[in-house]
């Protein structure tokens, strides 16, 4: 007896093991499920392919939102304040980014709003996009291409670098300014620790969490 063609493929759906490729030496594995705390690694070239995901939809969400208004926060209050013969200076993100664009360092200026203000910022509305509809079990219209652009926007978030070289400013310029730091920077401290939990997320699992809607 043979089956409808949408029960045969939903059949051999069921049937075919998952599969992961490793993205480093493309080694095919079969997948199965982690236990908590395991991680699976490229029987090659012992590359993580993928880590037991605790934390479901709606957690990852939540974290996203609380990303976002430490990222707002961060980047609305003053960073450092620079006192010299009685004056002082505040300044906060987007007044460093336009004092090295009119000091003629415009591709650091370009490098430092693309990795600190617009990467970030486009991953979080991204991720946040995917899983609200994620929330209701259904992928958001043009799933797949935005997880292959959260793929290669992902290395260009580099929140934590800039707080290491706040710090280091503040270190060196402490010998010819009194340097007080500002609010801004422990937001972006914050920013940077949280930034540092989501990376230990892997959002290649949505794939999988939010399934594919079959008509």
């Amino acid at each position: 007896m043979s089956l409808p063609p949408s029960s045969t493929e939903h059949a051999q759906k069921v049937a075919t093991p998952a599969l992961l490729i490793c993205e480093y030496c493309d080694t095919v594995h079969r997948r199965r499920p982690l236990a908590y705390g395991e991680v699976a690694r490229c029987l090659r070239c012992q590359a993580v392919l993928e880590r037991h995901q605790r934390i479901g939809v709606n957690g990852m969400f939540a974290l996203v939102v609380t990303v976002m208004v430490v990222f707002v926060q961060a980047n609305v209050w003053p960073i450092i304040t620079l006192g010299l013969n009685g004056e002082q200076i505040r300044t906060t993100l987007w007044g460093i980014i336009v004092m090295m664009w009119k000091e003629h360092s415009q591709v650091v200026a370009v490098l430092a709003a693309g990795t600190l203000f617009f990467f970030p910022l486009c991953k979080m509305l991204t991720l946040g996009w995917l899983l609200a509809y994620g929330r209701i079990g259904r992928r958001a219209p043009g799933f797949g291409r935005l997880m292959v652009i959260m793929h290669y926007i992902n290395p260009w978030t580099m929140s934590e670098v800039f707080v290491l070289g706040v710090l280091v400013s503040i270190v060196k310029a402490h010998l010819y300014f009194d340097v007080k730091p500002d609010i801004g920077v422990f937001a972006y401290a914050a920013l940077a620790v949280l930034i540092t939990i989501f990376s230990g997320i892997d959002v290649r699992q949505l794939w999988d969490k939010i399934p594919e809607q079959v008509p």
